[in-house]
């Protein structure tokens, strides 16, 4: 038969729109306060869409992370990249679907990020570990690195911006990077008790370290040593990601470097807690968030 959303009563998605981006805001502000915050300085416009995409985002994640994520099946998947093609050609099947498909009308964003985040996902299906870190990069790049390539045309470049586009897709590639690699640092522990090792393997035996070591969660001084490898080089990604922050649109910085930050303090935790990341969770307390977001928005300000 013909699809649902070609039945005379089509839903008119135009006069939901509205009431579709303010729910959109609403799940931002829920999962993601910091970023969110950050949001309120940019243009309404550019606001809406990137809450829309971050809900499309999170909607993809949770269907391998979630409650419900032991009964995906690569066809489910499957089944959301249609839906996904669906909503850029206009036929979105619901509220937050309309929203993303409104956004992807008015800002010159690719879909090729999206399907590449599906990807990661169908990754997490079959994959619990990963030999080398090229490896683990092209897993981070589809899980997060995505998100910048996603919301550079959205945030914009600067107008009086010297930077190539290519270089400041770069950053935000790096950006994605190392918040992804920052929640693996973090959660280490969480995901050994869940089968998972996403840490270099060739690396951990360099370090003598074994995935039963892993599983036994000591911190030793040969983990110690590791950690701290592994720490060094998720800063520099940071490093990267901030160079290319100073060529976004001077209102779109500010939620770009408040998660920057916030993000980058999480490996500071985790050094604090003496690189016990097996039982003890890094995270940067409610003060020290509100600290940092004042610095964010001065240099934001001062960058501009």
């Amino acid at each position: 038969g013909a699809p649902r959303w070609a039945e005379e009563d089509a839903v008119d998605w135009g006069l939901l729109l509205g009431d579709a981006y303010h729910r959109c805001g609403e799940v931002c502000a829920e999962y993601a306060k910091t970023f969110y915050l950050g949001t309120q300085l940019m243009t309404p416009e550019r606001r809406k869409a990137v809450w829309a995409i971050y809900v499309w985002c999170r909607r993809t994640d949770e269907l391998v992370d979630g409650p419900n994520s032991s009964y995906i099946t690569p066809k489910a998947l499957d089944r959301w990249e249609k839906r996904l093609e669906d909503l850029f050609e206009g036929r979105p099947y619901d509220m937050y679907d309309a929203a993303l498909s409104d956004t992807v009308s008015k800002f010159p964003v690719d879909i090729q990020p999206f399907k590449d985040m599906i990807e990661g996902m169908r990754l997490d299906l079959w994959k619990s570990r990963y030999r080398s870190f090229d490896e683990l990069y092209l897993y981070c790049y589809y899980v997060a690195g995505t998100v910048g390539l996603m919301t550079v045309p959205v945030m914009g470049i600067a107008p009086d911006s010297k930077a190539s586009t290519e270089s400041v897709y770069n950053a935000a590639l790096a950006l994605g990077i190392a918040n992804q690699l920052t929640n693996i640092l973090r959660d280490v522990g969480e995901d050994s008790r869940r089968g998972r090792i996403y840490l270099p393997l060739d690396e951990l035996a360099e370090a003598g370290l074994t995935e039963e070591d892993i599983f036994r969660g000591k911190v030793t001084d040969k983990w110690r040593k590791f950690m701290k490898g592994q720490i060094l080089r998720a800063r520099l990604f940071f490093d990267e990601a901030e160079k290319g922050v100073a060529h976004l649109d001077s209102a779109s910085r500010w939620p770009v470097l408040a998660s920057l930050w916030l993000y980058r303090q999480i490996l500071d935790a985790i050094e604090a807690n003496d690189y016990n990341n097996f039982t003890k969770r890094a995270y940067v307390n409610k003060a020290k968030k509100l600290l940092s977001l004042p610095v964010a928005y001065a240099r934001a300000a001062v960058a501009s």
